[in-house]
């Protein structure tokens, strides 16, 4: 357990340093206007390259935006869990560790999004209804690929149901290579925006399970010792 916990954690640090390269690297090379109304980006001679191989397709955009919802509902199910047992047990003390854990990376990642959205880094290769919306990390494509492997991982840990998880599993896997690709392909976003949500959703992901191992570790360890 220590080892795992060790692992995840260096995992995480090591995704969360790459996207902080990748964002300065995204701020300083080759940067130029590429973008509507003259918005800048970086990595422009690359990511204006893939936009013009995609094209714009407002349909997949709607399809996946539509799509968002569902980690959404996600975290409402597992909030409405935690919720369940805070009623059962009269303690949130004596709710599961990795459910309180789950709620504050949930709450990591909505912070995320929004200093992003509040902090923009470039904006997006099309207007949306018009306006100029900031587009670094794809919010959609983090969501995504925060939440939904919650659900893998929640599942395998909780459900004694091999087939149950065997579905949630390739669910997970299909629904995110889908919003991934349909993201990269909208033309709704640069390339260098999905780069960066994986790499943050995947750090801090990362980070949760080392946070969850931890906890796990130091029960053992009592109960042990008991």
């Amino acid at each position: 357990m220590k080892e795992r916990s060790k692992k995840e954690l260096l995992t995480g640090i090591g995704l969360l340093i790459a996207f902080m390269i990748w964002t300065a690297l995204i701020m300083s090379v080759d940067v130029r206007p590429a973008g509507p109304n003259g918005s800048k980006v970086g990595f422009a001679a690359f990511n204006t390259r893939f936009h013009s191989l995609t094209g714009v397709s407002m349909t997949l955009y709607e399809i996946t935006d539509w799509l968002g919802f569902v980690p959404v509902i996600i975290c409402v199910c597992f909030g409405f869990f935690g919720l369940v047992q805070l009623i059962k047990r009269r303690s949130l003390l004596r709710v599961d560790a990795d459910i309180i854990l789950l709620g504050v990376y949930y709450l990591v990642v909505i912070a995320a999004y929004l200093f992003f959205e509040a902090v923009p880094i470039n904006y997006r290769p099309i207007l949306i209804n018009g306006y100029l919306e900031a587009s670094y990390p794809s919010s959609t494509t983090l969501l995504v690929l925060s939440v939904m492997p919650t659900l893998k991982f929640q599942l395998g840990r909780r459900s004694k149901r091999p087939r149950l998880v065997f579905a949630a599993n390739a669910f997970v896997y299909a629904f995110s290579a889908f919003m991934i690709l349909g993201r990269l392909i909208s033309g709704v976003h640069w390339a260098t925006d999905i780069a960066a949500s994986v790499l943050l959703s995947y750090g801090l992901f990362a980070v949760y399970k080392a946070a969850v191992y931890h906890i796990e570790q130091r029960k053992a360890a009592r109960r042990a010792e008991a």
